[in-house]
């Protein structure tokens, strides 16, 4: 429980209160400068092509970082995201083209699994981290079973609609705007979203309250599998193929996302506007290392420096 604010020095409600918006200027500010750097170095990308090409594989990316979200709302880590979204890739790109029902009926079960292993977590008291990381390896594995080698195709539905162009802002950005605005309204603005994130915060209470945490921790692990698999819809629509490895780079990625974006490992403290916004600084990384002819063999270092400076600076607000 938060301490009570007339006990505190003078000054320290104001900057416990400011502290939430400090958390989602700073990524904000963060991005605009990142555009900014973009945009000044090569104006030609200021247009509807060129941000449409920039952003093409954030869609794919902010799903992966709010099934992250999902799972840190509730003080777990899921590394087994990234196999899961190329699981998920490599059915699309398989049985959803040869046999759509089949395809159909293979990403609910991958969703149900994902609502089971939360399930698992819940009843055995076992740690996030070790369950999902031996998931990542069955993931792994049905994925190299359906896809030995990167290959198949993508179902026409999906590509037409990752190729659909919108009059006025492109694709990427209504997909992205569209994702920010349903996780906002549906986790924070719900009486059920407020329970589901006291789940992280105080489980003791929400259980006292009669909720279920084990309904509450099933549903939160439904819903990333769900994000997991549009993210793995989007990225075979992207591709036109599937690939057993594609999607290995978003399990740390989507960490770094959700913290940078204003998100905390405890307390049910995260935020989907602001892990929309992480999920930007980090694609847009390697892009700026680019534009400013730094090789990209850098971006994992930076993408690393920005994490840490990120979590220095919260330190800093919070002592001061």
């Amino acid at each position: 429980m938060p301490a009570d604010p007339s006990a505190m020095p003078a000054g320290q409600p104001a900057l416990a209160a400011a502290l939430p918006r400090f958390k989602i200027a700073l990524p904000v500010a963060a991005l605009a400068a990142m555009f900014g750097i973009i945009f000044w170095i090569r104006p030609a990308i200021l247009s509807y092509f060129g941000i449409g090409l920039l952003l093409d594989l954030a869609m794919p990316a902010v799903f992966a970082s709010m099934a992250q979200m999902c799972v840190i709302a509730i003080n777990d880590i899921d590394l087994g995201i990234g196999p899961f979204i190329s699981l998920t890739s490599c059915i699309a790109a398989t049985l959803l083209v040869r046999a759509p029902a089949a395809g159909l009926l293979a990403l609910a079960a991958a969703i149900g699994a994902y609502a089971l292993m939360g399930g698992l977590i819940h009843v055995r008291r076992l740690p996030s981290i070790v369950v999902t990381l031996g998931a990542s390896f069955i993931w792994l594995g049905c994925a190299l079973l359906l896809l030995p080698s990167p290959g198949g195709g993508a179902p026409s539905l999906i590509a037409g609609f990752v190729n659909l162009s919108p009059p006025l802002v492109p694709l990427p950005i209504l997909v992205l705007a569209g994702a920010a605005l349903l996780g906002h309204l549906l986790l924070m603005r719900t009486a059920r979203g407020a329970v589901l994130r006291g789940i992280g915060g105080n489980a003791k209470a929400v259980e006292q309250a009669g909720w279920s945490l084990a309904r509450g921790r099933m549903l939160l692990y439904g819903i990333a599998g769900a994000c997991g698999v549009i993210a793995g819809l989007l990225l075979d629509g992207i591709n036109t193929s599937g690939d057993a490895t594609v999607g290995a780079q978003y399990t740390l990625t989507s960490i770094a996302a959700v913290i940078v974006g204003g998100g905390e490992f405890v307390g049910g403290d995260v935020s989907p506007v602001g892990t929309v916004t992480g999920t930007l600084i980090m694609l847009l990384t390697g892009s700026v290392l680019s534009f400013v002819n730094i090789s990209t063999s850098w971006q994992l270092s930076v993408e690393g420096g920005i994490l840490i400076v990120v979590l220095g600076l919260r330190a800093v607000a919070r002592s001061a």
